[in-house]
């Protein structure tokens, strides 16, 4: 069982979020999975230009390190993302992740993963962060285990987010092993299957590689 680690704060061995996500990975570790941490703003990961050829052919027109992010995702059984807030929302480094994996949304390929999320936050907002990633991971075909964040300016906030972090990972671990079901996340997955099986349909003649996908996994 492998569960990946994607932390997407630019400060650091000085990030708090960092530290959550190592947390998340010490409580996976010691279920008995093995952990891998990706630095992602440590790597060059150019924007999404909506050119479309991921939805023809599979793959994406930059060359750059987004693809060695993208394998090690589609490898592993569990992720946990985890992000400061920044004005409401993700950092940059993230968002330009998230906007690259538009093939995985459309051809739901985290179908079968469990993914949780971490996020940090000066005085408020991390929550709202947490349920944003997991959100969009649960569209993307992802079970989201749950999550764990920190206001920094909360006394002792750091130390329970700390403890949760850990616990958590040992979670992802067990509805790994479990093949856990959550009802309302299985209702978003036929959601989401619906809404983007009709899209497909309409665009096989130029969407190739989703198209055989679809078809494929029997969808269509």
């Amino acid at each position: 069982m492998k569960v990946l680690g994607i932390n997407g704060s630019p400060r650091g061995a000085k990030s708090t979020t960092l530290k959550l996500v190592e947390a998340v990975l010490d409580g996976a570790e010691e279920a008995g999975a093995e952990t891998k941490l990706i630095d992602l703003c440590s790597l060059k990961i150019d924007y999404c230009d909506a050119c479309g050829v991921c939805y023809k052919k599979g793959r994406c027109v930059h060359e750059d390190d987004f693809g060695t992010v993208y394998d090690e995702i589609m490898a592993s059984d569990g992720i946990v993302l985890g992000s400061p807030v920044y004005f409401g929302s993700v950092t940059a480094q993230m968002k330009t992740m998230i906007d690259r994996m538009s093939d995985a949304i459309h051809c739901q390929l985290l179908l079968g993963k469990y993914t949780c999320s971490v996020s940090t936050a000066g005085s408020q907002g991390h929550q709202e962060v947490e349920d944003y990633i997991n959100r969009i991971m649960v569209a993307m075909g992802a079970n989201a285990a749950g999550s764990a964040g920190a206001d920094m300016a909360v006394p002792k906030g750091m130390d329970e987010a700390m403890e949760k972090a850990f616990k958590l990972g040992q979670t992802l671990v067990r509805d790994i092993e479990n093949k856990t079901v959550y009802v309302e996340q299985e209702e978003i997955h036929r959601m989401m299957r619906d809404r983007f099986g009709k899209i497909i349909e309409a665009n096989k003649d130029e969407w190739t590689h989703e198209y055989e996908h679809w078809t494929k996994m029997g969808w269509l």
